[in-house]
């Protein structure tokens, strides 16, 4: 046995069909629309971690720093302090600054040697720049707390600075982060010195936190650009493959909602095999059903205004003649007339009004098992009761057994009476109409054949047309409606089977009827 797997994986359609299932509209649009703000989101909360990762860090040194210069500047002479203060501050670019007891500024990093940064005046930074502007925003997204601004006191004392009140009252090392007028960062470390009461501060600026943070923030924000600039134009693309078709298809359906052009065709777009193209095939097959069905109605009204026009004209015809006419003999022939004129319209109108409803009624019906022999047999029986097998005999002939069908009973029976009353009406009196049931392949075929003139091959499809009537010379004018087989072929593709016209395998002349249903499962 063959796998099945491999058949299936190597099939192409089937691989177009996962393909397209893959690619939904619905799945495209979702993927375009959401990774930007996936990756922007992202970008924004990395970023933040990350910042908030690298302050962690130099909060953890300049604990450390503080700390261990607090204790060499303990015990170590007014001239050792100056070195050690130029000394570390240059080398760790730290502002070092030494309260005494009386919090009184002693010594300061930045007036024994050069400063090692600097700190611009607020008044000398561009409020409106671009940097600037992006760490604000920046912020205002991440919802980061608000830090106090840096700004050196005029009387540069211990009391200027929170975190050095602190550090002497808990005799512990303070860390306090503020903004420098640039938007950069500024650390501040407090620590007591020695047990003398001295204190220090140790005042840091980490450019590199910022600079880093501001780079990797421009690389996300190019990256974002790159990406909503690729959406924007796969959105674009989208809309124009998505907004296009659709609109060709409004145009179309508006066009034929409003009739003004009979020939105007719906786009079927057969390149398509996404949810768009499944719309405009399935638009354009039901204004191709709409329009059949139209013209079906159109047409089938033209028919039945000429079909009851006859009979009404001759009805009419012998009304209007019967008030003139004295003569007994000619009377009864007027009479005869108008009842057989009567009788025509009742059927014409029986026969329409149950040719109109077929489609309608069969749409709603329970199929249920059917046995058509036996169905075929009792029409028989009925109509050899009634006389109406027109002095043929009929002969049923069945090859095989369970000739059974799914199907509307009432309707079937109707199918039968239509293909006998054809066969008998052209038959001559005493000939035979053979009824032959067979079932082959699935199906149960049904066949009725008569001996009469036959039905030229041209002319086999159009005796199905509905008021098509060609009828034997002999027979009485107005007997049938032309309805009878286009009632029957209705019936028969109801079931989802065929009825057409043949000539006779056996070689004689004749007429041979098929009728062919799927056999019930």
């Amino acid at each position: 046995m063959a796998d099945t797997g491999s058949v299936l994986r190597g099939d192409p359609s089937l691989d177009k069909l996962r393909w397209s299932r893959r690619l939904t509209l619905t799945s495209r649009i979702l993927f375009v629309n959401i990774l930007p703000l996936v990756l922007l989101g992202g970008g924004v909360l990395y970023l933040d971690s990350y910042r908030k990762q690298l302050l962690d860090e130099r909060f953890k040194l300049a604990l450390v720093e503080a700390q261990i210069t607090a204790e060499a500047l303990a015990g170590a002479t007014p001239q050792r302090q100056e070195a050690l203060l130029i000394q570390i501050g240059k080398e760790q670019r730290l502002r070092i600054r030494v309260y005494g007891p009386d919090g009184k500024l002693e010594s300061d990093s930045f007036a024994l040697a050069p400063p090692s940064f600097t700190l611009p005046d607020a008044s000398d930074v561009d409020q409106g720049n671009f940097a600037l502007r992006m760490d604000r925003w920046f912020d205002r997204v991440v919802d980061a707390p608000a830090l106090p601004d840096y700004v050196d006191p005029e009387a540069d004392d211990a009391s200027a600075w929170p975190e050095l009140v602190r550090a002497r009252e808990e005799s512990l090392t303070q860390i306090v982060l503020r903004d420098a007028p640039d938007g950069t960062h500024v650390i501040n470390a407090a620590a007591p010195v020695g047990l003398d009461g001295d204190t220090l501060l140790l005042t840091r600026n980490p450019v590199d936190i910022t600079e880093s943070v501001r780079e990797a923030r421009t690389n996300v924000l190019l990256v974002v650009l790159l990406f909503l600039l690729v959406s924007t134009l796969l959105s674009w693309f989208l809309a124009q493959t998505i907004v296009r078709p659709l609109r060709e298809l409004v145009q179309a359906a508006v066009r034929v909602r409003q009739g003004r052009d009979r020939q105007v065709e719906v786009p079927r777009l057969p390149d398509r095999r996404d949810e768009i193209g499944m719309l405009a095939r399935a638009v354009s097959d039901m204004t191709g059903a709409l329009r059949q069905r139209i013209d079906a109605v159109e047409s089938f009204a033209a028919d039945v205004a000429h079909e009851i026009k006859n009979p009404l004209a001759s009805l009419r015809s012998a009304t209007e003649s019967l008030g003139k006419v004295e003569d007994p003999e000619l009377r009864a022939q007027l009479l005869d007339i108008a009842t057989h004129d009567v009788r025509r319209i009742d059927r014409l109108v029986t026969e329409i009004s149950d040719a109109s409803r077929i489609d309608a009624e069969m749409s709603r019906a329970e199929f249920e098992r059917v046995d058509l022999a036996a169905l075929v047999r009792n029409v028989v029986a009925s109509r050899e009761e009634r006389d109406e097998n027109g002095g043929c005999m009929v002969d049923v002939e069945t090859i095989g057994e369970d000739l059974v069908v799914a199907g509307v009973p009432v309707r079937l029976e109707r199918v039968i009476e239509n293909l006998l009353d054809n066969a008998v009406s052209f038959s001559p009196e005493g000939s035979t109409i053979e009824v032959i049931m067979r079932c082959r392949e699935g199906r149960i075929i049904m066949t009725v054949c008569d001996e009469g003139p036959g039905i030229p091959a041209e002319k086999r499809e159009k005796v199905f047309h509905r008021f098509h009537s060609d009828r034997p010379e002999e027979e009485d004018f107005g007997n049938h409606s032309g309805l009878g087989l286009a009632i029957g072929r209705t019936i028969a593709e109801a079931h989802d089977g065929t009825l057409h016209a043949d000539e006779r395998a056996d070689g004689k002349k004749g007429a041979c009827l098929v009728l062919d249903l799927p056999a019930a499962k």
